[in-house]
């Protein structure tokens, strides 16, 4: 699952004014003691991405405000952004479907309640109410957020000079001078901004 980083919030999605805390625990078993302990974003992650595995989603991207590690998952080990908000992008038989949630206090704790939103309507179609194609239909919003290495077509951990290559490439069509647009351009730039911001150095 690709992470976007910061949170792309989508449009005309609602925020909570009051977040609350969450009930969502991981069970472990020591010494034959099960015991409790928060969630982590490692487990909500996994359990997100199982949800989406069994209703044969494609393409995710799950946005967040936690910074990703090299590895492109989301950190867990830089304390609670102020916006603990997550919403996950993802294509569903070829529609795009958005999902986001920001009602808890914790970014694990809103990636665990769209898991368990995706569970809960697996379960129509399980009990013969309706079928998931039904249920998905009020969520077909927007495609995931276009991510700056999509706009510059590099890799997704490109070296700086990989980066700016693409983006003096791109800027001779981009540029209103050479044919482009202001639009054109200004998406260029804010690609490699966030692509040079992500890169540091």
């Amino acid at each position: 699952m690709t992470q976007a980083y910061p949170l792309h919030w989508p449009a005309g999605w609602p925020r909570t004014k009051a977040r609350a805390t969450a009930r969502f625990f991981e069970h472990k078993d020591r010494g034959g003691c099960v015991g409790q302990k928060s969630l982590s974003i490692a487990t909500a992650v996994e359990r997100l991405e199982a949800e989406l595995d069994a209703i044969g989603a494609r393409n995710e991207v799950l946005s967040s405000n936690l910074e990703r590690t090299l590895s492109g998952r989301p950190r867990g080990d830089r304390g609670e952004p102020v916006d603990p908000g997550v919403a996950v992008y993802f294509e569903r038989k070829g529609k795009p479907i958005a999902l986001a949630c920001d009602r808890w206090n914790r970014v694990a704790d809103n990636i665990n309640a769209i898991a368990k939103h995706i569970e809960a309507i697996r379960g129509m179609e399980r009990w013969g109410v309706g079928n998931l194609d039904q249920a998905f239909t009020g969520y077909q919003r927007l495609a995931a957020p276009e991510q700056w290495w999509e706009v510059l077509g590099v890799p997704m951990r490109p070296t700086r000079d990989e980066v700016n290559r693409a983006y003096r490439d791109k800027a001779r069509t981009a540029h209103p001078d050479q044919g482009g647009s202001h639009a054109a351009m200004a998406r260029l730039n804010a690609a490699r901004d966030s692509a040079l911001a992500e890169i540091g150095g």
